[in-house]
């Protein structure tokens, strides 16, 4: 009996755990939908992924990134678009031709473009995907205009601070939001001139798979602009929703670090709604340690339970004595369980950087969010949250008066509440699952 062999899809994320980690699930989604998944990492990544399941059905493959010690990830930004651009393409174009007719499509993270230079070189069809709320999108997209108007200059600086972004179907955002406003005036040319070269090369695509939703802004612009756009917008998201209703999921969580569970069992001690969880995600050091040190004696002057997961190394940054004094009142932990902590019922609100993903899974256990942005599409998102939402409050510092005040708004406001409940069935309800398997029915057509 002849097997019939699945269309082999190729997936290469941008290295770092905000972009794997939805590339996983949709890869699993993609499984669900009679594919065959090859996800290709670095090779510091794959060693902690590659285990996440191996039931799964999905391939896992490593890149070298020229590293000296593949078990550490790249320092910066810059170090990881160096072997992006000059060390990985030759691989993932070797293992193309030599699977041949093999593959039917490459997915690539927008923020891995040299990937897409490499499928067409080798004439295999290639799929965008943006991982986070497809409104940052957008504001890529606008690089020309923004440019042409003069409200940026052809380096990316803007000409006046915090200038209104007047973009169309979208929440007033400013120039203080822009993606690529991190670090240095150099750093900032130097990311600008990454999103100009990450929309060129997007401009060969044929589908963007977007892990987001269809809010109300974004109905009305895909409405208007989707049948006659290229490349043309397909939602998949929130992929880790979709993932945990889909009949194969991770049955372990793709974490590059060991979670710290025993946090749970202290959890399940307090009062409902009570708790405080603070996470400013992975990536790099967040809020610095000057804020690390405000912050610690904020939510010590506070007296309420919290759950902090903040890495060893920032640790360092906390005040003398402080893990020692409120070891009765908080937990300290260097990698949360964040689903399961964000699903008990203790946790009353969720203190963030507004990292897509994490703003997701806020919104599947309805916590409310005090937010502190620090980089990229985090001020998008947090607009939304504030703004668009409400389902948060914005500080802008770690004081003791702005981090109680944040708290007390969205602990005591139970219309927060609702409105979180209503964000999410929108979000993770029948309307999400049924764009999901439209866009699979779309992509599926057009690649077979």
């Amino acid at each position: 009996m002849k097997v019939i062999q699945k269309p082999k899809i190729i997936f290469i994320p941008y290295p770092a755990q905000g972009h794997v980690t939805p590339m996983l699930h949709l890869a699993s989604a993609f499984l669900t939908h009679g594919f065959s998944p090859v996800v290709m990492t670095p090779e510091s990544i794959h060693r902690r992924i590659s285990t996440t399941d191996e039931d799964l059905g999905i391939t896992f493959l490593a890149l070298s990134d020229g590293q000296e010690r593949p078990d550490a990830p790249p320092a910066d930004f810059f170090s990881i678009e160096k072997s992006m651009e000059n060390i990985m393409p030759s691989q993932l174009e070797r293992f193309l031709r030599e699977e041949d007719k093999g593959v039917a499509c490459v997915v690539v993270d927008l923020l891995a473009s040299w990937a897409i230079r490499v499928a067409d070189r080798c004439g295999v069809p290639v799929a965008g995907f943006w991982p986070v709320m497809f409104a940052a999108y957008r504001m890529i997209e606008s690089i020309p205009e923004l440019v042409r108007t003069g409200i940026v200059s052809r380096k990316g600086c803007p000409r006046q601070t915090e200038k209104p972004l007047l973009l169309p179907e979208q929440p007033l955002l400013s120039t203080g939001d822009l993606l690529w406003l991190i670090g240095t005036p150099t750093a900032q040319k130097r990311r600008f001139k990454f999103w100009q070269r990450t929309l060129e090369r997007a401009k060969s695509l044929r589908w963007i798979l977007v892990n987001s939703f269809k809010d109300e802004y974004e109905r009305e612009y895909i409405n208007k602009e989707n049948n006659n756009r290229n490349p043309q917008i397909l939602y998949v998201g929130p992929l880790h929703n979709q993932a945990s209703t889909s009949d194969k999921t991770l049955t372990k969580n793709p974490s590059f670090w060991e979670e710290d569970r025993s946090c749970l069992g202290w959890l399940q001690e307090q009062k409902p709604n009570s708790v405080i969880y603070i996470s400013f995600g992975s990536w790099v050091s967040p809020i610095g340690d000057s804020n690390i040190k405000t912050l610690a004696l904020a939510l010590e002057a506070s007296g309420r339970p919290f759950i902090w997961a903040l890495n060893r190394v920032w640790q360092e940054g906390l005040p003398p004595g402080f893990i020692h004094r409120i070891k009765n009142q908080g937990r300290i932990v260097q990698w949360a369980p964040q689903i399961e902590v964000l699903k008990s019922d203790s946790v009353g609100c969720y203190v963030t950087h507004c990292g897509w993903n994490s703003t997701m899974e806020a919104v599947a256990s309805c916590r409310k969010l005090v937010c502190y942005p620090v980089a990229g599409d985090q001020f998008v998102n947090c607009r939304y949250i504030v703004d668009v939402w409400e389902i948060g409050v914005r500080i802008g510092g770690f004081g003791e008066k702005e981090v109680e005040d944040g708290l007390r708004k969205v602990m005591e406001d139970e219309k927060m509440g609702e409105r979180l409940a209503k964000l999410r069935d929108k979000a993770m309800g029948n309307e999400a699952r049924i764009c999901l398997d439209k866009s699979f029915a779309i992509f599926k057509d057009a690649i077979r």
